[in-house]
């Protein structure tokens, strides 16, 4: 790798940190190219990314951004998963792990907040935001239904009374 291949990495690093919303630094104990390549598919999925870099590319792309507090967790055979939303990248990487004994799970950030293995699984065991953007939504429309339910109700005793009226005179 030249100079401007790493000039260039570290640029996408720093853009990366300054976007996105966690970082999970995971190490790579042996894992097979079909694995990696199913991680990153279940991360893709999910809209998260999961990129093996240069631990030191990473430390200087981490400088002045939030994520410098991440340094001390480069070291060895690193990678690091990020997303915007910060439960995604966690629970991807969470689920994944429990799967595969190849994948550890040294820590991460979340923000200048620094997490680790068990900040990060505690971290996937939260709703995602579609999640809870479903849950305020559910909120917010259960009283109007509850509403239009009362409100409907004595019509329809008034219907099913009427209905045995004239099924006991038809008898």
């Amino acid at each position: 790798m030249d100079r401007s291949q790493k000039a260039d990495a570290v640029a996408e690093l720093n853009r990366t940190f300054n976007e996105v919303g966690v970082v999970v630094v995971t190490r790579n104990l042996g894992m097979t190219v079909k694995q990696s390549t199913d991680l990153r598919n279940k991360m893709r999925d999910a809209g998260a990314s999961y990129k093996v870099s240069k631990n030191k590319l990473a430390k200087i792309a981490a400088e002045g951004t939030d994520y410098s507090v991440i340094a001390d967790l480069l070291t060895g055979p690193t990678a690091l998963a990020t997303s915007v939303d910060p439960v995604a990248a966690a629970k991807v990487i969470s689920d994944f792990a429990k799967t595969n004994d190849k994948l550890e799970i040294v820590g991460g950030a979340m923000g200048k907040l620094l997490l680790d293995a068990e900040g990060i699984k505690a971290l996937a065991s939260l709703p995602s935001l579609d999640e809870l953007r479903a849950k305020l939504v559910g909120l917010i429309v259960a009283p109007a239904t509850k509403i239009a339910t009362i409100t409907q109700a004595p019509a329809a005793q008034i219907a099913r009374v009427l209905a045995a009226y004239s099924e006991k005179e038809a008898a």
